[in-house]
């Protein structure tokens, strides 16, 4: 299910032109409403397209507020649970709250290795740029070779 903001929690990221959620959304989905124009309701983020949501829950992660929510999946949360992840600087605590008031919270790192850390190329050269539109540049490593159209499988 696509996510919803809970227009009560939200603040619009106290009025800054770009909120978490539009700064995070891989999809590009989350719209601030500045005025009130689209949603009725002034300085409030909004998914302005929800049938495009990918259900990453990135934006729920990152905001400030929790105002940002997602119908859960039936295999993580049963039917009629909420879920709602609260981040802390070196770990997120999944709260999944049933239909019954019963709560469960889960703890998982956000890192397993210090920021800034990650050698992206671990010992490898750097890519050369200037090949990138070379036949061949991004299949010539590790055994793999370009395709051949006749391989493909017809309909």
């Amino acid at each position: 299910m696509p996510t919803f903001v809970r227009t009560d929690k939200c603040d619009g990221c106290k009025g800054q032109d770009r909120t978490a959620c539009m700064y995070i959304c891989p999809h590009d989905l989350m719209k601030l409403d500045k005025d009130g124009s689209e949603t009725g309701h002034a300085m409030k983020s909004f998914n302005q397209e929800p049938d495009q949501c990918w259900e990453c829950y990135a934006c729920v992660k990152i905001c400030p507020q929790n105002a940002i929510e997602a119908r859960p999946y039936a295999d993580i949360v049963p039917l009629g649970a909420s879920v709602q992840p609260l981040r802390g600087t070196d770990s997120i605590i999944w709260s999944i709250k049933f239909r019954n008031g019963t709560e469960k919270r889960f703890k998982f790192p956000i890192r397993t290795t210090p920021e800034g850390s990650i050698d992206p190329y671990a010992g490898k050269p750097e890519a050369d740029f200037a090949k990138i539109a070379d036949v061949g540049f991004f299949v010539q490593h590790n055994g793999f070779r370009e395709g051949d159209p006749s391989e493909l499988i017809a309909k």
